[in-house]
């Protein structure tokens, strides 16, 4: 019975091998490759006003911030895979001890999500995402229509979603948002991301929008090491409960982006997001991401 109800963690845990595992050797495969010695060559620092979409983009090392999304590109036919993990165990219940004893929620299962991206055309990426909530698939597009340089002060990117409960079959919230992001050097990234969610009280059989603006930051504190934020409060619409926010250290290693992050909600679609946090709850989670260009 404890398999059983440790599912989640066997399947995530399965599935994090097989990233490092690919990680791991794409990365042997390039070090043999790599000429050594005096013969190696160190690359280039790139910042955001380089031309190629595969370029990396030190302020903005993943396609999202903690859950809401961020500006970065997605080169053609280049891909991406994330995991992520939001564990079960309540933070602000109970005293330390007690959730010191249960790891703090690592016992108690998860909620988890697949993601896989895919650079369909020049500026143009789709995804797909499923998380064990309500088994929501998202499917959804992001356009990157504008880039931030000596000449233009932001970076654009258009969205276009639908969800999905009970492996989209019912209860379908479609989205549509704009994400802007400002980038001071190589060391900070700001964003405001505007959606507007169709169909968010769906649960309750009532036919209600949401529009939120979320509100996040990036901050690399070191060369591969950044401090992460974000808020996501409703500016009409349906709105119970406490706006989602979350904070969260992660780190950058070769195509790996891991992320350890803390939540007042599990939820990391567009309609999730909406719905928002809690009062009363902290959730102990993490992404895990791997570029594949």
């Amino acid at each position: 019975m404890s398999v059983i109800r440790n599912r989640p963690f066997v399947f995530s845990a399965a599935a994090l091998f097989i990233v490092l595992t690919v990680g791991a050797t794409a990365q042997e495969a390039r070090s043999t490759s790599e000429p050594s010695g005096s013969e190696s060559v160190r690359p280039p620092v790139v910042t955001t006003t380089d031309d190629g979409d595969a370029a990396p983009v030190l302020a903005e090392p993943d396609f999202r911030v903690l859950n809401l999304p961020s500006t970065l590109r997605l080169p053609v036919h280049g891909s991406s895979f994330q995991l992520t993990h939001r564990f079960n165990g309540n933070l602000r219940r109970g005293s330390v001890g007690r959730n010191a004893g249960s790891l703090f929620g690592l016992d108690e299962g998860a909620a988890v999500g697949f993601e896989y991206r895919f650079g369909v055309a020049r500026h143009l990426q789709a995804a797909a995402y499923r998380t064990a909530i309500d088994k929501t698939f998202q499917f959804y597009g992001k356009y990157d229509a504008v880039r931030q340089s000596k000449a233009i002060p932001v970076s654009l990117s258009g969205l276009v979603s639908v969800e999905g409960a009970d492996n989209f079959q019912e209860r379908y919230s479609p989205a549509l948002g704009l994400v802007v992001s400002r980038m001071a050097g190589d060391r900070l990234a700001a964003y405001a991301t505007p959606i507007w969610v169709h169909n968010t009280a769906a649960l309750l059989h009532i036919d209600r929008d949401t529009f939120f603006v979320g509100i996040g930051g990036r901050v690399r504190v070191s060369s591969t090491v950044y401090v992460v934020g974000e808020v996501a409060p409703r500016a009409g619409g349906y709105s119970p409960d406490k706006p989602a926010y979350g904070f969260a250290i992660e780190k950058v290693v070769g195509g790996h982006v891991f992320q350890l992050n803390f939540n007042n909600g599990q939820g990391t679609t567009f309609g999730q997001l909406a719905r928002g946090g809690f009062s009363d709850s902290l959730y102990l989670g993490f992404n895990l991401a791997r570029k594949f260009f």
